[in-house]
């Protein structure tokens, strides 16, 4: 698993901004693959778990970005 995260940190240190763009892309479209083939009575728990886990990345991302562009990193 170590040497995966090297192999992982050497990749984002040779890409820019666009290629993180399109792996993003690339990761929404498979987590909307997969939400497409859960059952409907188990949407909820599932959209519950997803909302959790968006925000507990999503709020510290921001932050982050909000602090460089006011130039305090």
């Amino acid at each position: 698993m170590k040497k995966l995260f090297e192999v992982a940190d050497r990749y984002l240190e040779t890409s820019d901004w666009k290629i993180i763009a399109v792996l993003k892309f690339c990761l929404i479209a498979l987590g909307m693959m997969i939400g497409m083939q859960i059952k409907p009575e188990h949407r909820k728990p599932v959209f519950l778990g997803a909302l959790g886990v968006f925000l507990a990345s999503y709020i510290p991302l921001m932050a982050k970005f909000f602090r460089v562009l006011a130039g305090k990193e």
